[in-house]
C-alpha cells in the first residue's frame, strides 16, 4: 500500500509518503504554494489529512490523486486507541495523532507527547492506550509576537537559540531570558508534574521547535520529528 499523510497546521503543512508502514519521503509546504510537485505528480492508494485550521483542506484535497479513500481525521474517525477526552469534537487532529504514535512506539507505557510549534501542546496517553487529554500553551514565537504587538516599545525577537542569558542586560536579552528561559522552565515543570503523577513516563517531543528543547531540557526525552505523520499513518491503517 502506498499512502500519504498530511498534517495541516496553523502556519503550514507537512506531508509523509509511506510504502506500507515505512516513511519513504516527507517535507513541508505553505498554504499559499499548495502541494509540492513531488506530491501532486504521484498517485496514492489512500490518504489521510489532519487539519487544525481548515483553510487549506479543500485546496489540498483537490491537488491529490488518490485511487482509494481520503480520510479527513475527525471525532468520528475510528482510532487504534481509546479517546477519553470529554469533548472529542474539539480535540486537535494533530494532538490525537501524536498520542497514537506514542502508544505505537511505546506500548504498555505511559506517554507524554510535547508538540512544540506555533502552540505547545501536551498530550497524555496511558499504558492501556487510553488518551486522557493534556494542555495547550503559547509557543515561543507566539510569545515574542505578543510582547511586541501588545506593547508600545518592545522589539520583535526573531531568533531562537539555546545560549540565552538568565540575566538580560539589554531589552532583547531580557526578552530572550523571559520567553526562552520561561518556556524551558514551563516545559520542565510540566514534565516533572507528570512524572510525579505517573509511573515510568516516556516523554516524546516533536514540532518545529523540538530541537531547541532537546538541547535545553534536562529530563530524559525522545525526539521524534515525524511523530504526527506516523500517528496519522497508524490511524489510516486502522481504517482501510
Amino acid at each position: 500500500m502506498r499512502s500519504i499523510a498530511l498534517d495541516l497546521g496553523n502556519t503550514g503543512g507537512k506531508f509523509g509518503i509511506f510504502e506500507e508502514d515505512a516513511l519513504v519521503s516527507q517535507g513541508n509546504f505553505t498554504e499559499q504554494n499548495g502541494l509540492p510537485q513531488e506530491v501532486a505528480s504521484q498517485t496514492f492508494d489512500h490518504a489521510i489529512i489532519a487539519s487544525v485550521s481548515g483553510g487549506a483542506l479543500e485546496q489540498v484535497k483537490a491537488g491529490l490523486s488518490v485511487s482509494g479513500s481520503i480520510i479527513e481525521l475527525s471525532a468520528q474517525t475510528a482510532l487504534p486507541v481509546s479517546n477519553d477526552y470529554k469533548t472529542p469534537a474539539t480535540l486537535g487532529a494533530d494532538r490525537i495523532a501524536a498520542a497514537v504514535a506514542a502508544h505505537y512506539f511505546f506500548p504498555g507505557r505511559n506517554c507524554l507527547t510535547i508538540d512544540a510549534g506555533t502552540a505547545i501542546t501536551y498530550d497524555f496517553i496511558d499504558a492501556r492506550g487510553h488518551y486522557q487529554g493534556g494542555g495547550i500553551a503559547p509557543g515561543i514565537r507566539m510569545k515574542f509576537k505578543a510582547l511586541h504587538n501588545f506593547t508600545g516599545r518592545l522589539p520583535l525577537v526573531q531568533g531562537i537559540h539555546e545560549n540565552f542569558p538568565l540575566i538580560g542586560q539589554t531589552t532583547q536579552e531580557s526578552l530572550e531570558s523571559g520567553v526562552l528561559g520561561g518556556t524551558v522552565a514551563e516545559v520542565e515543570g510540566i514534565i516533572s508534574a507528570y512524572r510525579q503523577k505517573t509511573d515510568k513516563l516516556v516523554v516524546i517531543l516533536c514540532g518545529g521547535d523540538a530541537g531547541f528543547f532537546e538541547s535545553t531540557i534536562k529530563h530524559p526525552i525522545f525526539v521524534i520529528p515525524e511523530l504526527v505523520l506516523i500517528g496519522l499513518q497508524r490511524i489510516l491503517r486502522h481504517n482501510v
